[in-house]
């Protein structure tokens, strides 16, 4: 499938009333994962695009040009709205939260599993285990709040268990830059997958931060704010991947070539018949505002849009799906892992003015005082043991004990045997 081979409709003819922008929510006891997450990823695809476009929009002089984007942008709101809503009323603010992290592990697996670009691979691989980690402090929330279990909700798809622990992950900002990649010379699915992939991650970090007010609890409260933090720093890190050296009008193109690839494959890969219609319909909403968005490059900078992405047709599409044997191979070999600069090392090598550790002593000065440690350290001494589904015993041997919190995987460098 190349879109740009496809011929479009008129931007203006994909505006719709309030009767199309509102839609039917799907029924949280039938509904698919993978529709949830499929739908939580094109949200966040929708946000950044209506987002990039409003940067750009504040950062041109012409305005000639800003009414163009400014049309675009209508119709990607309009997009996200219609998305936003198909979450039912009756779902709560936790459920939903399992339902992003189980996309953020899932999907970062598959592109990872995928990715020719080693240091994109890299950054993919690395903060896949704390996204996992993510998924097992929310679970036991859930279970602890609600009575509700969250291998439920994840279809068993997903393991829930501890991860690199969320204490470790609190990273000092110049430990959180990666090597970006070069547009001109990146394979495509890279450059799709750095898009994707930020987007989907910002979106996380919005919602953390949006509801971390809302929620009924100090400790609910707590975990959202400590989470939502970790979250912006997954934001900078796959932000950085994203070459800088593109115009504006070039970076608007590879973001409307983003979001058609991302609907073709969801409308590949749905089970549900009345979601895989938005998928479509949106599909052919969004290969109108890629032949626009050609169109003002063209136009404004004299290129044509095969100076930005040489060969249209898409490629390996993006599917959905469980990943439990990839995540508990990068769990098992790189669980104690941090970031320094832009490497990543086992905890164990970083010498002892490392920035990491004075980050952690200001940061996480008292341990007992650390969200992500309270939730499973209350949910321990109220049940015996935490709460956890997985296939066959944690691959990281100091994980596995189901009476403590692991608070030094990733942290400490000395932590007992298999843990750095």
């Amino acid at each position: 499938m190349n879109p740009f081979e496809l011929k479009p409709v008129s931007v203006e003819k994909t505006l719709m009333n309030w009767k199309e922008i509102y839609p039917k929510p799907y029924n949280k006891y039938e509904v698919n994962p993978y529709t949830k997450t499929r739908i939580i990823l094109m949200n966040g695809t929708e946000f950044e695009a209506n987002w990039f476009s409003h940067q750009f929009s504040r950062n041109c002089n012409n305005n000639d040009l800003r009414r163009c984007i400014a049309l675009s942008r209508r119709v990607e709101k309009q997009q996200q709205m219609k998305l936003a809503n198909l979450k039912p009323i009756n779902e709560n603010i936790l459920e939903t939260t399992i339902s992003y992290e189980q996309l953020a592990v899932d999907l970062t697996a598959r592109m990872a599993q995928d990715e020719p670009d080693q240091n994109v691979k890299n950054a993919l691989d690395f903060a896949l285990l704390e996204d996992f980690d993510h998924l097992y402090r929310y679970s036991d929330l859930l279970d602890m709040e609600y009575g509700i279990q969250a291998e439920n909700l994840v279809g068993r798809y997903t393991e829930i268990m501890p991860g690199r622990p969320t204490i470790s992950h609190h990273r000092a900002p110049a430990d959180t830059i990666n090597y970006y990649i070069n547009n001109k010379t990146a394979d495509p699915l890279t450059k799709l997958h750095v898009n994707i992939i930020t987007a989907a991650e910002q979106q996380t970090m919005n919602y953390y931060m949006n509801v971390t007010g809302f929620y009924t609890s100090d400790i609910g409260r707590k975990l959202y704010q400590e989470i939502g933090l970790v979250e912006e720093e997954h934001v900078t890190q796959y932000g950085s991947l994203i070459d800088p050296n593109q115009t504006w009008l070039e970076n608007l193109l590879m973001h409307e070539y983003t979001e058609c690839y991302l609907y073709y494959s969801c409308l590949n890969d749905e089970t549900d018949k009345y979601v895989k219609c938005i998928w479509e319909q949106f599909f052919e909403q969004e290969v109108a505002q890629l032949h626009f968005a050609a169109s003002l490059l063209q136009k404004y900078e004299g290129k044509e849009w095969q100076q930005v992405i040489p060969n249209g047709t898409f490629p390996k599409l993006l599917c959905l799906g469980p990943n439990i044997e990839y995540v508990r191979n990068i769990l098992k070999n790189t669980a104690s892992y941090t970031q320094m600069r832009e490497d990543y090392i086992p905890v164990c090598d970083a010498p002892k003015d490392f920035d990491f550790f004075k980050y952690q002593n200001i940061v996480n000065s008292d341990v007992c005082e650390v969200p992500s440690h309270i939730v499973i350290d209350k949910y321990i001494k109220c049940n015996g043991c935490d709460y956890r589904f997985e296939v066959a015993p944690n691959p990281v041997e100091c994980l596995r004990d189901r009476k403590v919190d692991n608070v030094c995987v990733g942290r400490e460098p000395l932590c007992g045997d298999n843990c750095c």
